[in-house]
């Protein structure tokens, strides 16, 4: 007699609807939720959230990885996590972040030391960003400019400034009123008085404008904002020329092409003559807020206890590791490594050019590159991060290149690899306006800006 199967029979049920499995909403980061609800609306931000970098790389909240052609907007000249730099905000982080501009600290005087040094100027004072040293570098032409028999709370007969068309220095009231894009300044009128814009690299209109009533002419050796533009040669030496002719000071905005992005020192540094007066940023403190004003012995003459101060500015940790910063450029041969990676990237995005024809010219000085466009470069932008890059737009039509200086050959090549497909796969938006027109063009600008 056989035994029943153990085994239990299969149920054959009537074919119906497929079971689906709940589908998970991702929740929220509470993060961005905070950002969004408690933050002033100053900037058009992604919805990422960036963690942390290693190198040319960052890292979002998910784990992706993005080759940073950004650096912060010319900050991270060092990439990021540079073991040296982790290494000296540790050290100086467990003595003293913060002492009184009351008294010494150990960095300030070497610090200087070595800015005079690669400068060629003379004296430093130390700010808390680039926008704040190109206040103080104007009080200082305004001081320079009042004479003797001036009495102070007149207005001084030599107090007009002279600003390039196209310029952008920074975000406070004076230094809108110095920037020409007008969607800067106009909100905020009225702003400082006695400005006027001179058509960059027009000779002749810098001419017009310069007469004896001008403290102070403002120039960006390259526009980073607006589109990367280097000043001529011969735009530079007539400017230096006439400031000496007129008394005026030449200040030399090198806030973002400064401290080796071009591959010098300081890009003024291609011309014979210095500027009187040049304010730096960005890169300096290697991510920490830094900057600083430099100038001439002439200069700093005139200057006195009270008359222009900080609080933060140049505190011990900052100076460190800014000092620790330029000893790494030395140390490590970047200046080189920029010259070279630049020239890679400039013959590299010059191929690029022939084959997409909307790519119009490609502007470069060392590691500041503009690819500008005859179409919106936006969706360009929004493409590159899609792939794991990091880039922006200027003016809305200039893709605008900021590799750190520590980039090697084969993230060069990647790059161009990522850049290629992005040019290829973006889909094509707006026209740009006509290209024979000036350069300095009025379009409103969708940068990130300092």
């Amino acid at each position: 007699m056989m035994r029943p199967s153990s085994k239990k029979k299969s149920v054959v049920r009537p074919a119906g609807k497929p079971k689906l499995s709940a589908v998970r909403t991702p929740k929220p980061d509470q993060r961005l939720l905070d950002a969004e609800q408690y933050l002033l609306p100053t900037y058009k931000r992604q919805p990422v959230l960036m963690t942390h970098g290693r190198g040319a790389y960052v890292y979002d909240s998910t784990g992706k990885k993005y080759l940073d052609f950004l650096g912060g907007i010319a900050v991270n000249a060092l990439g990021h996590a540079h073991p040296r730099i982790v290494k000296v905000i540790r050290r100086e982080a467990a003595r003293a972040i913060h002492l009184s501009n009351l008294y010494h600290n150990a960095f300030q005087g070497p610090l200087a030391r070595k800015l005079a040094s690669w400068s060629g100027l003379d004296r430093v004072f130390f700010a808390n960003s680039g926008t704040e040293a190109i206040d103080g570098a104007m009080k200082l032409s305004r001081l320079l400019g009042r004479k003797p028999d001036e009495s102070a709370g007149t207005v001084a007969k030599k107090h007009r400034f002279l600003a390039m068309e196209n310029s952008f220095h920074g975000r406070t009231l004076g230094a809108i009123s110095v920037t020409a894009t007008e969607k800067y300044r106009l909100p905020f009128a009225p702003v400082v008085p006695g400005v006027e814009f001179v058509r960059f690299n027009d000779v002749a209109d810098l001419e017009s404008k310069f007469d004896d009533s001008v403290c102070a002419i403002l120039i960006e050796t390259v526009q980073g904002e607006g589109g990367i533009y280097p000043v001529h040669e011969a735009f530079w030496n007539r400017a230096r020329a006439l400031a000496t002719q007129h008394g005026a000071l030449l200040i030399a905005d090198e806030i973002q092409c400064g401290l080796g992005r071009t591959g010098r020192y300081f890009s003024y540094q291609r011309f014979s003559s210095r500027p009187d007066i040049a304010v730096i940023a960005k890169p300096l403190a290697a991510g920490l807020p830094l900057g600083a004003i430099l100038t001439t012995e002439a200069v700093a003459s005139r200057v006195s206890p009270g008359l222009h101060g900080t609080t933060f500015g140049g505190g011990p940790l900052a100076c460190a590791v800014a000092l620790e910063f330029l000893n790494i450029i030395e140390d490590e041969k970047l200046l080189e490594n920029v010259r070279q990676r630049g020239a890679e990237l400039r013959d590299g995005l010059a191929k690029l050019a022939a084959k997409f024809d909307f790519i119009r010219e490609v502007r470069a000085e060392g590691l500041m590159l503009g690819v500008e466009l005859s179409i919106d470069g936006n969706p360009f932008v929004a493409e590159a991060m899609q792939r794991g890059l990091l880039i922006n737009c200027t003016h809305d039509f200039t893709l605008r290149l900021l590799p750190p200086f520590i980039i090697t050959s084969s993230q060069v090549r990647e790059f161009l690899r990522l850049f290629e497909l992005v040019l290829a796969t973006t889909p094509r938006n707006a026209s740009a306006p006509d290209s024979n027109k000036s350069p300095n063009h009025e379009r409103a600008a969708h940068a990130a800006a300092r």
